[in-house]
């Protein structure tokens, strides 16, 4: 397996720069078909396209307000972008920039009286800060880099069931669900579960190795509630939001409940869970493909196509796609 074998041509003006209005109106490229066919849809069909006795699982994580605009004691400005807390107490993993005119024991300082001390250096280029402070008054939602228009409601970046702060990134196919479409699924039968995986900055980390055997995925924390994997269990089919569940639901049918994971999907990977994946389409050479490749074998390159053809917006505020697991 070479990272070659996963590029495409990507044009910059298929990204999508803003979120669609209403959420579910996204369009969802269905290929659900054991024949093949394809079906080009809306997220508002979902209940209509899923069967009674399906499980829908989502990851209920909510994205932090992770990035800060701090000030220098000599004036200068820095950001911090907090990554993972490593206690209860303030203490947190973070990138710092311009990192090298940070010195340790620097103490920044924010408009609303937070103020973050930085203190050693980590592996990659990281640093450990203790921020002293609520930073849900002073930072901002993180959005990725590819994403250049500013975000005028910040909710925007969250699903609508977002209950436990945690994430520097969004789960991005939870996106497109709205509390309608939920409540739609419910009533014809289709269950909605949940888990809580903390989505980390290697959702947007190209994978620059040219073995993908040779690429490191941090570790993130996740917790799969033992009657969403019960459920899991009993489902005619289980229908995974986002790549993040599919992490989480495959974690823990490997191994506990809770804890960390740095499982690695891709290749001939032996799904124990998930049948079908809702997911965005993701960024060329990136870990989020190789997941999707495993899940739906080579033809997500057709998939791909035919949705840049069909005009489809990529990336995390783009469309969406279903999609069966290769048998």
């Amino acid at each position: 397996m070479h990272m070659r074998s996963f590029d495409y041509d990507l044009p910059a003006s298929a990204i999508a720069q803003t979120p669609v209005e209403p959420r579910d109106a996204a369009r969802l490229l269905v290929a659900t078909d054991s024949r093949g066919a394809v079906a080009h849809r809306r997220v508002h069909d979902l209940p209509d396209i899923l069967d009674e006795g399906d499980v829908l699982v989502v990851n209920e994580t909510r994205v932090l307000p992770a990035r800060l605009h701090l000030q220098k004691p000599t004036g200068g400005r820095v950001e911090v972008l907090l990554v993972e807390p490593i206690d209860g107490n303030g203490q947190w993993e973070a990138l710092v920039r311009p990192g090298r005119r940070v010195a340790p024991g620097t103490v920044l300082r924010g408009e609303s009286g937070l103020t973050v001390e930085v203190t050693d250096q980590l592996p990659d280029g990281r640093r450990l800060v203790r921020v002293h402070g609520d930073i849900a008054g002073a930072g901002e939602v993180p959005l990725p880099p590819y994403i250049r228009e500013p975000l005028n409601d910040p909710e925007r970046y969250q699903t609508v069931y977002a209950a436990n702060p945690g994430s520097v990134a969004a789960p991005t196919a939870g996106l497109h669900l709205t509390d309608s479409v939920l409540d739609r699924c419910r009533a014809r039968g289709i269950a909605v579960v949940t888990v809580d995986l903390a989505v980390g900055l290697d959702t947007f980390k190209p994978v620059a190795v040219d073995d993908p055997a040779d690429h490191r995925i941090h570790s993130e924390r996740y917790r799969v509630p033992a009657e969403t994997l019960a459920a899991c269990r009993k489902a005619r089919r289980v229908v995974a939001v986002g790549t993040t569940t599919v992490r989480a639901l495959e974690s823990a049918a490997r191994g506990p409940l809770e804890g960390r994971t740095s499982l690695f999907i891709r290749g001939d990977f032996d799904f124990q869970v998930v049948d079908v994946l809702l997911t965005n389409f993701h960024l060329p050479r990136s870990s989020l493909l190789l997941l999707l490749a495993s899940f739906a074998g080579d033809r997500w390159r057709k998939l791909y196509a035919d949705a840049l053809a069909e005009g489809y917006r990529f990336l995390s505020f783009g469309d969406a796609m279903l999609v069966a697991r290769a048998r």
